[in-house]
């Protein structure tokens, strides 16, 4: 494993996606999980961020104590599955700002659509972590980081649940600076371009559709 691709091997993040995987469970369970494992992934990808120190009070005495900018934190959803990541984030960073990219696979090509891009401003003064559940293909993941360094960013980190190593070799190959944090790494992708094992298509467990 290079240093540039982070395994999560936590036990309580291994158990949650043990169950996510299971082809029975159902879509408000998914998304409960999906919820609870980004939160753990949040400490995770928070882990070497820059801090600041501030003056507080404690009940006994003034101190200086660091603190992370939950400002200069952007979480930048790859639409439409990556935004089941938001809310277990903001619990842990709720000071972040959110940016959108709008992509879809195209199922002849498999590579990314890009239909909408919006983040937030001053983006060089800020630390973005891209989210994705599925880094499969790695064609939405090298084409919303594309996007995202046009904005020029202080940092990139990309998180995902599962990735494939064919998706981790193709964004490495374009982005080799952007560090992925990760769950697992499957076996391989299938002729339609999914994550085997895997646990089928993130968004269609997550919203309940086909």
């Amino acid at each position: 494993m290079t240093n540039q691709v982070h395994l999560i091997t936590h036990p309580l993040v291994q158990h949650k996606l043990t169950l996510m995987r299971q082809k029975d469970r159902s879509t408000s369970s998914f998304r409960r999980l999906l919820n609870e494992i980004s939160m753990l992934l949040a400490y995770e990808v928070t882990r070497d961020m820059p801090t600041q120190l501030i003056d507080i009070e404690t009940p006994l005495e003034a101190m200086r104590s660091p603190v992370i900018d939950g400002k200069k934190t952007v979480f930048v959803v790859i639409m439409r599955a990556g935004s089941g990541f938001l809310d277990g984030m903001l619990e842990v960073v709720p000071g972040a700002r959110v940016g959108h990219v709008g992509l879809y696979r195209d199922p002849k090509t498999l590579g990314a659509v890009e239909y909408y891009f919006k983040m937030p401003q001053e983006m060089h003064e800020r630390d973005a972590v891209v989210l994705d559940p599925m880094l499969a293909t790695g064609n939405s993941a090298v084409a919303a980081v594309d996007r995202l360094k046009e904005t020029r960013p202080r940092s990139i980190r990309f998180v995902s649940l599962l990735a494939a190593p064919e998706g981790l070799a193709r964004f490495h190959a374009r982005h080799p600076d952007v560090p992925v944090y990760t769950c697992a790494i499957d076996r391989q992708l299938n002729d339609h371009g999914y994550i085997v094992p895997g646990l089928g298509d993130a968004g269609d467990r997550m919203f309940g559709t086909k």
